[in-house]
């Protein structure tokens, strides 16, 4: 997490799932000036922009072939870069509880099944990107009265 955050800076989201048309349907729905999307369609694609992009929240698919959302998550939550961002798992499997308690314990934060209405996710986004926005600032004013 580096300082400032100028107030036109748009908050980068990574989106991951290996369907196209899901992505394009998460792009829809969070399509907003204040948002990057970032897109990835497997988690080691996931992982490589993680090394490179300094993101707000993960929207992570469970269900993807070579490396699924589970494993991904793990992954993210070891790296030193990555540990404190906040995963929304989004899957259309089912909502056993086995299940969900994989999901939290692989690191998520939140849990949405598809279909999901599109203004709860909106809203959940919302919220973490706040709190991403107010993290920010407080890192700053912290290192401003360190130094100064």
């Amino acid at each position: 997490m580096t300082g400032k955050m100028s107030p036109e800076e748009k908050v980068k989201i990574l989106l991951v799932d290996d369907k196209p048309n899901n992505l394009i349907l998460l792009e829809a729905i969070l399509d907003s000036p204040a948002y990057q999307l970032v897109k990835a369609s497997s988690g080691k694609e996931a992982l490589k922009c993680l090394l490179n992009e300094d993101v707000a929240l993960i929207l992570l698919d469970i269900m993807m072939p070579e490396m699924d959302g589970f494993e991904t998550a793990k992954l993210i939550k070891q790296r030193k870069g990555s540990k404190d961002i906040p995963i929304i798992f989004i899957t259309a499997i089912d909502q056993d509880a086995d299940t969900i308690v994989k999901a939290y314990s692989a690191g998520a934060v939140d849990y949405i099944f598809k279909p999901f209405d599109p203004t709860t996710l909106q809203s959940k986004v919302s919220i973490f990107v706040d709190l991403y926005k107010k993290n920010r600032l407080l890192y700053r004013l912290m290192r401003e009265r360190r130094v100064g």
